[in-house]
């Protein structure tokens, strides 16, 4: 066996793809070195048949079958998903405020901000539409930016 020849084993892509989980273990499941994982165990498949017809496939065309599927798994599966794992983006105590009503307690002005009581907690606010909303009105909370929630006046009844 010549040296090139080991790179079209079994062996040699079971190695790449123990590779690819350990950083993607190392990586907190970031999603990228998966589909190369994915791909040198389909690599593992061609070159097991390849040793068995002995019909021998030269190395970059090894390569290029692992790099290609490697890259279509990446750009074509892994925005699917992370959107269905929901990968890097833990829900927060915080995120409960989001649709919450909130009481002013310092009037916001047009373009700066004011003070807020949301569950029991004063929060600095500053209104979504840049509009002045005064002290004593109850406001919708719309999102958080930092340590500053934004507002929405709630429609009088």
């Amino acid at each position: 066996m010549d040296f090139y020849a080991f790179y079209l084993t079994p062996w040699f892509w079971l190695a790449v793809a123990i590779v690819a989980l350990v950083i993607e273990a190392l990586s907190a499941f970031n999603l990228v070195t998966i589909w190369f994982a994915l791909s040198a165990i389909v690599m593992i498949a061609v070159s097991w048949i390849t040793e068995i017809n002995a019909a021998p496939i030269p190395v970059k065309l090894h390569w290029g079958i692992f790099l290609s599927l490697s890259l279509i798994l990446l750009i074509f599966t892994r925005p699917f998903a992370v959107k269905k794992l929901r990968v890097g983006r833990e829900k927060m105590n915080l995120d409960s405020l989001v649709g919450s009503t909130a009481l002013v307690t310092q009037a916001i002005p047009s373009f700066g901000k004011g003070e807020v009581k949301v569950g029991g907690k004063f929060w600095s606010a500053a209104s979504e539409n840049q509009e002045q909303i005064p002290a004593g009105e109850t406001c919708t909370v719309l999102e958080i930016r930092g340590v500053t929630l934004r507002v929405r006046p709630r429609p009088s009844t």
